[in-house]
């Protein structure tokens, strides 16, 4: 087995702006896995406060080409999964890029779907969220406009202007809307206040609204909020997921935050068993890592997976949005392929 991993960066069609400041690029790594004339591809994609670089993600892989180069025949994706995840700890994109492209040359291997062989029913994936960051009134008019061809739509709040925003949004568009706050709001009070306006405005959940680390107000807003509440930041792996119940009525799980599928499918099980809502999103992602996670997708509630509409060149072709849903293709592994 052999491993190759290519850094890139890619830049955004519209600057991306949350709660916690604005980007017009994101470093990402393309990572190769060859094995029985076979490739699969990986992407591990790097936002700020995961705490990953272009050179930690290398470093990493170097590392872990030490443990893929003695593989050969058979192999188990979960085993392997277990070695790469001891190697450091955190570094969780960097481990995600090594898992998906393994699920990649599993399917390929099989000439099977990684949906077929996960026994997962296509037939039920759910709707996709289009993001809006914290943009000027012209630029979300540009980017709903962009928008059609989905259903719902996913909007950034915390700033002064959160209000304003989402009556100009709505002065344009009746279509469903979550919110993400990025950990933006800091005052329960203000955040139930919130809410409750937001509740008029039809709106289907709350993400994320305070800082990861204020739980007991997160707990406290769950028992009065009268809108789903989701947790992001403070959901990061499967570990995670017992204590998120507290507090949350759902999780968004994400392949760079837990190491991969391996992990997510574990995650959806236990989120499942807790009876929490779930939505599988995305970083700044190229179809690669959208398309792995797209295989999982049927399992959750929503997905937001508009990672390569938000980028001005995606690197991979076969990932597509159909009517508001992920379009899944029978193609082998996670159904895309590097564009020549």
């Amino acid at each position: 087995m052999k491993i190759h991993f290519t850094p890139h960066w890619l830049e955004f069609k519209h600057p991306f702006t949350l709660s916690v400041g604005s980007r017009t690029h994101t470093p990402i790594v393309i990572t190769e896995i060859e094995h029985e004339g076979f490739i699969g591809f990986g992407e591990a994609s790097m936002p700020p406060y995961l705490g990953e670089s272009h050179e930690s993600v290398v470093a990493f892989l170097q590392k872990a080409k030490n443990i893929l180069e003695k593989i050969s025949g058979d192999f188990s994706i979960e085993n392997i999964m277990l070695e790469i995840d001891a190697l450091e700890k955190n570094n969780t994109a960097a481990k995600a890029s090594v898992d998906i492209a393994l699920h990649d040359l599993q399917g390929k291997i099989k000439n099977k779907p990684c949906y077929e062989i996960l026994s997962i029913n296509p037939s039920n994936m759910p709707l996709t969220f289009f993001t809006l960051g914290m943009d000027e009134p012209k630029v979300l008019e540009e980017k709903i406009k962009e928008a059609d061809e989905w259903k719902i739509l996913k909007i950034k709040l915390g700033s002064e202007n959160d209000k304003k925003r989402i009556e100009f949004i709505r002065s344009i568009t009746d279509k469903p809307i979550a919110i993400d706050v990025n950990q933006g709001w800091k005052d329960k009070f203000f955040v139930y206040d919130m809410l409750c306006w937001l509740k008029e405005k039809n709106i289907l959940f709350v993400e994320q609204p305070m800082p990861k680390e204020m739980k007991e107000e997160m707990q406290w807003l769950k028992e009065k909020s009268p809108v789903l509440l989701f947790g992001d930041e403070s959901v990061q792996r499967l570990n995670d997921i017992t204590e998120a119940a507290q507090i949350f009525h759902g999780i968004n799980i994400k392949l760079m935050k837990c190491t991969g599928m391996s992990e997510a499918i574990k995650m959806i099980e236990r989120a499942r068993e807790l009876n929490l809502k779930i939505m599988i999103g995305c970083m700044s992602e190229t179809s690669c890592a959208n398309a792995a996670a797209a295989q999982l997708a049927p399992l959750t509630d929503w997905a937001d997976l508009d990672g390569p509409a938000l980028i001005k060149k995606d690197l991979f072709s076969g990932f597509e949005v159909k009517n508001g849903k992920v379009k899944p293709n029978n193609l082998p592994g996670i159904g895309v392929y590097l564009k020549k």
